[in-house]
């Protein structure tokens, strides 16, 4: 029973359940089945939350999965922290995902069960506020992983909130936080110098005072710009310093020119993805640079729509990066 059942997703280990009553007991004595909850897209599930938590095999539950879920509300949150016997002590993962009935008193109310919560995302919950980042950087002291995607109402002053309290911080999203300005997020960079991954995809605000920080941020290996309008070559050449970037995501920053590209292929020499989809001030030149220190990496490459370039057919880039088997990030 142990070699089969951590292999089964959980719905199935729960249907278990009530084939026999030694079945019953040998699942329900295996803690490491119940340290996922797993209600993503679930009907009912705040109620199906609450019954879960006041049973006994969750008590050393680590991650919660309510993405998409239907029927959570700030009630269900308020309940539990009401509850007797409820512990979530243990839990490291918490996905809140587009659950767009709870606000601010919601995320207070669940955070406050989870202090050693390490991961939470809550993409495109969109009356959140400041208040909720106040919320969580008080409750959850030990945040390195953290998605505030489509969060349209979080300001500078929630990424105050983030910079003095996340310096450890390795993954932020901000995508569509369309808020914030250069201010909110030069705190960020400047304090959370440890951040491997960095997600400001269909921000187009933001200048090159932000982007030159960027360059402060050695761990980086992952950075979506798509649509930095006001990116030019001087802010990449200071984003060429983050030497450990595998993943770069340049479409539609229109106005990058070679210059920029150059000095990216000169110092970030172990890219595996790399978008410039759109970005017509490129030429063949960049590419050139490029082959030299990328072909033996490289296995994403989109310069669809850079007019500039006119070896951009696959052969042509076969030749250029032998190790490509993608040539199209952007449909």
């Amino acid at each position: 029973m142990e070699l089969v059942s951590p292999r089964l997703p959980q719905r199935d280990v729960c249907a278990l359940l009530a084939v026999s009553p030694w079945c019953y007991r040998a699942l329900v004595a295996n803690p490491r089945l119940w340290e996922v909850l797993e209600l993503r897209e679930m009907r009912n599930a705040g109620d199906r939350l609450i019954s879960a938590l006041a049973l006994a095999r969750y008590r050393h539950l680590k991650v919660l999965n309510l993405e998409f879920a239907q029927d959570v509300e700030d009630w269900h949150f308020v309940h539990l922290k009401e509850m007797s016997g409820i512990s979530l002590d243990n839990l490291e993962s918490l996905n809140l995902n587009a659950c767009q009935k709870i606000t601010d008193k919601g995320i207070d109310a669940i955070t406050s069960l989870c202090p050693n919560l390490q991961v939470i995302s809550i993409y495109w919950i969109v009356g959140l506020t400041d208040l909720s980042i106040g919320h969580i950087t008080k409750n959850c002291r030990q945040i390195v992983d953290l998605n505030l995607s489509g969060c349209k109402n979080i300001s500078d002053k929630g990424m105050r909130l983030i910079a003095n309290s996340y310096q450890g911080l390795k993954k932020l999203n901000i995508t569509r936080c369309v808020k914030l300005t250069d201010d909110g997020l030069t705190e960020v960079l400047q304090k959370c110098s440890l951040l491997e991954s960095l997600n400001l995809y269909a921000l187009s605000s933001f200048t090159d005072k932000v982007y030159k920080d960027i360059g402060l941020l050695t761990n980086l290996t992952f950075l979506d710009l798509c649509g930095a309008q006001n990116l030019t070559d001087d802010g990449l050449v200071c984003i060429s310093r983050c030497g450990g970037l595998t993943y770069l995501n340049l479409t539609w920053c229109v106005r990058v020119t070679d210059a920029g590209i150059v000095a990216i292929a000169q110092g970030c020499r172990s890219l595996e993805l790399l978008s410039l989809f759109g970005i017509v001030g490129v030429t063949d030149a960049c590419l050139e640079a490029l082959s030299k220190s990328c072909s033996h990496s490289l296995t994403t490459l989109d310069v669809n729509g850079c007019i500039g370039i006119k070896r951009r057919s696959r052969d042509d880039l076969l030749k250029l990066f032998p190790l490509l088997s993608c040539f199209k990030v952007h449909s």
